[in-house]
């Protein structure tokens, strides 16, 4: 045990002696299917070496939830006592969360060129020529990749379509720019034609390129503002020219950050971090303050660097956090797009209360992050923010205003992620709700243990609530899930959508379905019962912890524009706690994310191409 960076005297270690006690429960019930066969892609006897163990801890995690949650071994195989199920789940939790640093594969990943998205095309503009026309609008939808987040950089491809977006979308900016952001300097006595052209471009490069601007770029630059001048002979053409030329750049249109030589990661400048910090909260370029900081070397000063930090999250533009994050994290984001409930029986669904639901999570997660509340208010909370289409909805008093208020609930049965009309529209089919979407939901993206995707040619469910052969769609379900096949799964998914269901297919309240009274009840395989969604989001808050893991990855994953890999573990875990031991603040969150060595290094060059070779 103390070779797996475990001791009995550690923190709350579970002592117990791995050979003897855990290997043979090991032995007994896993490695039969998940030895070198690798069912499921997992060979769990391959990693309870001393010197493999670390190797892979997010596939120890995942069996830990799996024993936890009893899924398995499956049902059809032999079961451990228990007492046995409880001995290997004690052993492995106090093994994971009292991890030896020395021991865990660490790394901090590779950086690859990342182009701008949509979104932070659009934001870049506005903030850079003062427009705000969205032309990325126009452009080919960005990919989704590492974490389910659209700013993923291996998804970011500039197909020949996107680079005839890129050169129409320039032309038009220049017309539309403020003209004293591309014409500060005009040509006067003092200051002829090509020293004002060279100093606009210059202060205008520095910013599009988020760094000092090379002097080949600037006589580049200047080389076709004198070509146009020669032809057209208007200053003001010949600038525009050149405009387009900075708006068409590889330094305009990907973060590019420059290599370093050597064999060990290295911190990146004061421009990159800027530039990592900008596109992170705000989704778009730098502002003055932060260049200014990065010009004199000061932003990664620990002090400066966390003051900026909470500076940008007070500021409006981080808003756009919580619409680019938090809707992707929900998949709220998908209500506007792709959700189409039937319109039979759904005539309150109207365009006006779904656009209200998906902008509900938003103004939630933006008061989270900005008000500094504590992030375990996504799992239960006793406000809520309405309009007035929400809260006649909801059954709540109707805000004064136009827009989302804030309102304090007596009646937990809102409060939180969970329970918003948006989350449940969602997860639900066009004419009935569904415990399997909601539960799976729940396991996906509230708790991070993800279920494995269904056996092929399994029969699929009714799309209504209405009963059928004289059973309850409940009853339909409990059959399907008494195939052996299906049971693994659906013992947990099913119970915990269970606790939803007072709500309906677009998440109104109602006590029946399908003419039957509502069973809102549920057991999940340790034995624990719970009836509706206030006793759900209780269990939920009794696994904060999960859920503070599940959020921090997909932050980080948000945040360095990639996916998440097993050497990250150890580095989400640490940030995980300390926003814990922070009584899990929203701004915690975000400040160790940034603060992070995956944040603040790259590797060299040689690394980063030894790491892409398959």
């Amino acid at each position: 045990m103390a070779a797996l960076g475990v001791s009995a005297k550690q923190g709350g270690a579970f002592a117990s002696d791995f050979k003897k006690d855990i290997l043979p429960v090991l032995e007994n019930y896993c490695f039969s299917c998940h030895d070198e066969t690798a069912k499921g892609g997992v060979n769990l006897e391959a990693l309870s070496q001393d010197s493999t163990f670390w190797m892979e801890p997010k596939t120890w995690e995942r069996t830990l939830n799996a024993i936890r949650d009893a899924s398995m071994p499956p049902a059809k195989k032999a079961q451990p006592k228990a007492a046995e199920r409880a001995l290997l789940s004690a052993w492995l939790a106090s093994t994971l969360d009292n991890p030896d640093a020395a021991k865990v594969p660490s790394d901090i990943g590779r950086k690859p060129l990342q182009r701008l998205s949509r979104l932070e095309y659009n934001n870049t503009v506005r903030d850079l020529l003062g427009v705000d026309s969205q032309p990325a609008d126009r452009f080919p939808p960005d990919g989704g990749g590492g974490g389910g987040f659209d700013n993923n950089a291996s998804t970011l491809f500039i197909p020949p379509i996107l680079m005839e977006k890129y050169l129409a979308a320039a032309s038009d900016l220049v017309s539309a720019a403020k003209p004293d952001l591309i014409f500060r300097i005009r040509p006067s006595e003092t200051k002829d034609a090509r020293t004002a052209a060279r100093e606009n471009l210059t202060w205008l490069a520095e910013r599009a390129f988020r760094r000092p601007v090379a002097g080949d770029e600037i006589a580049a630059l200047l080389g076709l503002f004198d070509e146009t001048m020669q032809q057209a002979g208007k200053w003001d053409d010949a600038m525009r020219q050149s405009v387009r030329a900075v708006l068409v750049s590889p330094s305009f249109l990907f973060r590019v950050e420059q290599d370093r030589p050597g064999l060990v990661p290295q911190r990146v400048s004061d421009w990159e971090l800027a530039s990592r910090l900008s596109y992170f909260v705000w989704s778009s370029m730098p502002d003055e303050p932060l260049f200014a900081l990065a010009r004199e070397g000061k932003l990664s000063e620990p002090a400066t660097f966390e003051a900026q930090v909470r500076r940008m999250l007070a500021d409006a533009k981080a808003r756009v956090f919580a619409e680019n994050f938090a809707s992707q994290w929900l998949r709220t984001r998908e209500l506007r797009t792709s959700v189409r409930p039937a319109s039979d029986g759904q005539a309150e669904f109207t365009p006006a209360l779904r656009d209200a639901m998906a902008h509900e999570p938003i103004v939630f997660f933006d008061a989270l992050l900005r008000g500094d509340r504590p992030l375990t208010e996504c799992l239960d909370a006793d406000y809520a923010f309405v309009n007035a289409e929400l809260a006649k909805f909801y059954g709540l008093c109707e805000p004064g205003g136009d827009g989302f208020e804030r309102v304090t609930l007596t009646d937990r049965t809102r409060g939180g992620v969970v329970t918003m009309a948006g989350v449940l529209t969602l997860t639900s089919y066009p004419r009935r709700s569904s415990p399997v979407l909601r539960g799976k939901w729940i396991m996906e993206e509230i708790l991070g243990t993800p279920p494995p995707p269904p056996p092929q040619m399994i029969k699929s469910l009714p799309t209504s609530d209405k009963g059928r052969n004289g059973l309850t769609f409940r009853q339909q379900l409990e059959l399907h899930r008494s195939k052996p096949e299906c049971a693994s799964c659906h013992k947990t998914m099913d119970q915990l959508g269970f606790g939803l269901e007072n709500f309906s297919p677009v998440g109104s309240w109602r006590t029946t379905a399908g003419n039957n009274p509502v069973d809102a009840s549920g057991e999940l395989p340790d034995g624990t019962k719970f009836t509706g969604p206030v006793e759900l989001k209780r269990l939920l808050l009794e696994r904060r912890d999960e859920f503070m893991r599940n959020l921090t990855e997909r932050m980080f994953s948000y945040a360095l524009g990639r996916g998440v890999e097993q050497t990250d573990w150890l580095a989400v875990r640490q940030i995980a706690r300390a926003v814990a031991n922070d009584g899990y603040r929203a701004q915690r969150l975000v400040l160790e994310i940034a603060k992070s060595p995956a944040f603040q290094l790259r590797k060299p060059a040689e690394i980063q191409a030894t790491a892409s070779t398959p």
